[in-house]
């Protein structure tokens, strides 16, 4: 795996993170939310890959120079997700305020029992939002997602609700499709995050935030393949427990022959970009690409 995305060591430990769960779960939020302050501190100081990849892209999304305060609050907001998921994947969910916005996009797609597809990005929080589905609407989620640069968080998240494990597909393996395929066969939702391309994938180049940056095709092939409606979606912190939720539909149906797929897929991925860059522009800390996302456009 050879993506700029893969090249970024994770930072910190399985034992920081376990120690935060504790915290978090016998001293309560307020506690594990005031060490959040020197933790961010800690890495403003220490990440500087990750500080000058903020600092690019916040410069890019505020419209002018990123200072180290908007790089601060931008590892706080990352910090203060990753919080969130501790009492969502701790089973404290009832206090969790979202607001959903186009949720009838997702609703429609669904009421056809063709499954859907739902496209999010690495912008804001997609646990809280799968959780969420599943517990309080009764909507089966899956995550097709490559966790290999991430093995901490991952086992962390396991550990914590190891149910959910069962429904993480890995993306370019012999049997992923097959997989895709029969989660929209039992009418169930397959969320897939098109911001990051995998070694090897069809990648198109996009519009996005004043550049040009590649956005992985795959996910929009298999939808065009598959004959499945694509949703997109972005959940973005607000406050603690607090997320605005966006839906809205980027296809009902993608043509499966070529070159028409070709031409369709090119076209709402080029859509998806944008509506990710609006997103992004409104909610820029949410953004948790910490590398240089432009290096391959």
């Amino acid at each position: 795996m050879s993506g700029a995305w893969l090249e970024q060591r994770e930072r910190g430990s399985l034992a920081a993170l376990r120690l935060m769960t504790w915290i978090a779960r016998s001293l309560g939020q307020g506690a594990a939310r005031a060490l959040l302050a020197p933790i961010c501190l800690y890495f403003l100081a220490f990440a500087p890959r990750a500080r000058a990849a903020s600092r690019e892209f916040l410069s890019r999304a505020l419209g002018r120079r990123a200072t180290l305060g908007d790089v601060y609050r931008h590892f706080h907001t990352f910090a203060s997700t990753l919080l969130d998921r501790v009492a969502v994947l701790s089973g404290k969910r009832d206090d969790f305020d979202l607001r959903l916005e186009g949720a009838g996009a997702l609703e429609t797609a669904l009421a056809a029992r063709r499954g859907c597809l739902l496209l999010g990005s690495h912008l804001g929080s997609f646990e809280v939002l799968r959780v969420l589905g599943e517990t309080r609407r009764g909507v089966a989620v899956n995550l097709v997602v490559h966790e290999a640069n991430a093995r901490h968080v991952s086992r962390w998240a396991r550990a914590l609700a190891p149910e959910l494990a069962t429904r993480i597909i890995a993306p370019g393996q012999p049997d992923t499709l097959l997989r895709v395929r029969e989660c929209l066969e039992r009418g169930e939702v397959v969320a897939i995050l098109g911001d990051r391309v995998l070694h090897g994938e069809r990648s198109i180049a996009c519009d996005f935030l004043g550049g040009r940056a590649q956005f992985p095709a795959g996910p929009l092939l298999a939808a065009a393949l598959l004959g499945a409606p694509v949703v997109t979606f972005f959940c973005l912190y607000r406050a603690p427990r607090r997320y605005d939720v966006h839906f809205a539909l980027l296809a009902e149906r993608l043509p499966a022959d070529r070159p028409a797929r070709d031409a369709a897929v090119a076209s709402a991925l080029q859509h998806y970009a944008s509506r990710l860059e609006a997103h992004a522009r409104a909610a820029p800390c949410n953004w948790f690409n910490f590398y240089d996302f432009w290096r391959d456009g």
